[in-house]
């Protein structure tokens, strides 16, 4: 835990703030922990993509009532995407109505 502390800048979070913290994420098996005599070792246990899918599919349910194209609509409205992006966007998008066709 020492090791993780110093790796916040000042004023860096109490020990007990910071105990706490790792004690949920384990509890939700988002990181996991080996004992090192009174140490313990702390490594993630969840993908980050599997994190960010459930943190994205969350936020579609609650800010954009369960649509997916309303989030779609917004993000691309109130982004400032470049053309190069909302052709890979585009593009993404026509690969994967393809992919729903063949289906």
């Amino acid at each position: 835990m020492k090791d993780i502390v110093e790796q916040f800048p000042e004023p860096r979070p109490a020990y007990t703030t910071t105990s706490t913290m790792l004690k949920r994420m384990c509890d939700k098996q988002y990181i996991g922990f080996k004992r090192l005599g009174r140490d313990k070792e702390y490594y993630a246990i969840l993908k980050k993509n599997d994190y960010f899918s459930t943190q994205v599919n969350g936020m579609i349910t609650h800010f954009f009532n369960d649509s997916k194209s309303q989030f779609a609509s917004f993000f691309t409205k109130n982004t400032d995407l470049s053309m190069s992006e909302l052709e890979e966007l585009q593009q993404l998008l026509q690969d994967k109505i393809n992919q729903k066709k063949k289906q």
